[in-house]
């Protein structure tokens, strides 16, 4: 059993004695988007949004909703919040499955917080130990999951061609919001002015986008860092790594500094990346692969840091993850470290939209390739060989792969799932001058299915109105 699944083991009985839906994450994590003014405590519940009213008297209302309270005081009472689905998914499974509530938990926990939280009221406002931040929306990207929240080069594409048409899920209505521009924000205002308090006691804050490396207050807080230290804070960023060099060469400068001069505890880097070759680019509208990975050695090399990737494992993962695990084993080797993993990586599934959620795959066609993307982990694993797969990413994995061999969507869901996925590809690949079929040819049995799920369903209303 690894260090990381003892401490997890260590952990629970402390947590779920103040109750069995405790999470410590709803106190002690936020991430907050202050382009759009939302925010919440983890990545898997929905966002929702931070009154302005709020923040007007209280900054650390960013963090701190009247909603988010309410969350509190329903785990504090045992009562399971809606939009902490994804974890008691998880749980659902058997006793044995690492949720991520455990994972935070275990990886937040200290007496002295589990103290503060229990002896003070329900609505206390708290200076959490983690904030994740995003001062704009700006970014080069366009992820096909993403959101126009989330990447200006995404909201300029819909407007020019509109939501996607005959689409109920992610169809990318953009007329309801309008990002905030970093000069004129509120909500920047209210960080600026929480940040003197939250920064004594801040233990880690990552910032992300968009893309952070190109956004001013991002650069404004490493200057602000820079003349005044905060030693006992880590700061990560997530960055897509698609940038020009220049702006790693800067980032590479920065992070130096504070390190090599003590200014900041250490700096982490985080990017995205769920497969490999032409299929990742595809996923990615922007990315060049070549490109990424030059950034991604440059940075390593540069700093002598760690980077670790996101995967968000969506029906796109599917057929070519094992390509990505290579790629980890070969930059483990590349940038080898006797104690660490240099290179890291998380494989959380994907939710929504429901065209990228792996559920709405034939399962008897398409489970073996979990199998395979499984075994290739387990043969490839060691704990105390610093090239190899851990064993928390092997389990992390095995959670995604029995969550798709034992949860069954209803019939309705799977069906509106297949043809959004049809609908939704066909559009975008018109709109981005691509091909899914040559992309993912493995994957044209699929497509099929898909497209007659909507022949048969536009047939059936012809037969109806026959009738009628």
């Amino acid at each position: 059993m690894s260090s990381e699944t003892q401490r997890i083991e260590k952990t629970k009985p402390i947590v779920g004695a103040v109750s069995p839906t405790f999470c410590l994450a709803k106190w002690h994590h936020t991430t907050i988007y202050l382009h759009t003014g939302d925010t919440h405590s983890c990545y898997h519940p929905a966002p929702h949004h931070i009154p302005r009213e709020e923040i007007a008297v209280n900054p650390s209302a960013l963090h701190n909703t009247l909603e988010k309270k309410q969350e509190r005081f329903k785990m504090l009472v045992g009562e399971k919040p809606k939009g902490c689905q994804y974890c008691w998914n998880v749980e659902s499974l058997s006793e044995d499955h690492i949720s991520d509530r455990m994972i935070r938990n275990a990886s937040i926990y200290t007496p002295e917080r589990l103290t503060e939280i229990t002896s003070n009221p329900w609505n206390y406002d708290i200076n959490p130990e983690y904030v994740e931040l995003a001062f704009s929306n700006e970014c080069n990207f366009k992820c096909g999951y993403c959101h126009p929240m989330a990447s200006s080069s995404y909201h300029s594409e819909v407007k020019k061609y509109g939501p996607v048409p005959n689409v109920q899920n992610h169809g990318l209505d953009v007329d309801w919001f309008k990002p905030m521009a970093e000069d004129d924000n509120p909500y920047i205002k209210a960080w600026w002015e929480w940040w003197p308090e939250l920064s004594k006691t801040l233990n880690i804050l990552r910032i992300t986008g968009g893309e952070p490396l190109m956004h001013k207050s991002t650069w404004k807080l490493f200057e602000r860092l820079r003349e005044e230290p905060r030693e006992h804070i880590e700061l990560n960023l997530n960055s897509n790594l698609g940038i020009t060099p220049r702006f790693v060469d800067r980032l590479v400068e920065n992070v130096n500094d504070l390190i090599t001069n003590n200014k900041i505890k250490k700096f982490k880097l985080y990017s995205s990346m769920d497969s490999w070759g032409k299929r990742a680019e595809y996923m990615r509208t922007g990315l060049d692969i070549n490109l990424w990975e030059s950034n991604l050695k440059k940075y390593l090399t540069g700093t002598g840091a760690h980077a670790t990737m996101m995967c968000t494992f969506n029906i796109l993962s599917v057929t070519s993850f094992t390509e990505f695990l290579q790629k980890v084993l070969d930059w483990r080797k590349e940038f080898y470290d006797p104690v660490r993993h240099r290179v890291r990586f998380d494989t959380p599934y994907l939710k929504e939209p429901l065209q990228y959620d792996m559920h709405i795959l034939p399962k008897e066609e398409f489970l073996p390739y979990f199998d395979k993307i499984l075994q290739f982990i387990d043969d490839n694993r060691d704990e105390n060989d610093m090239t190899k797969f851990s064993d928390l990413e092997y389990e992390r994995f095995r959670r995604v792969r029995d969550y798709f061999a034992t949860v069954q969507y209803d019939e309705h869901k799977v069906e509106q799932g297949r043809m959004d996925f049809y609908h939704w590809f066909a559009e975008y690949d018109r709109r981005r001058n691509v091909n899914f079929l040559e992309t993912f040819p493995e994957m044209e049995n699929f497509w099929n299915l898909c497209k007659k799920t909507i022949e048969e369903k536009n047939s059936n209303r012809i037969d109806i109105k026959q009738i009628d």
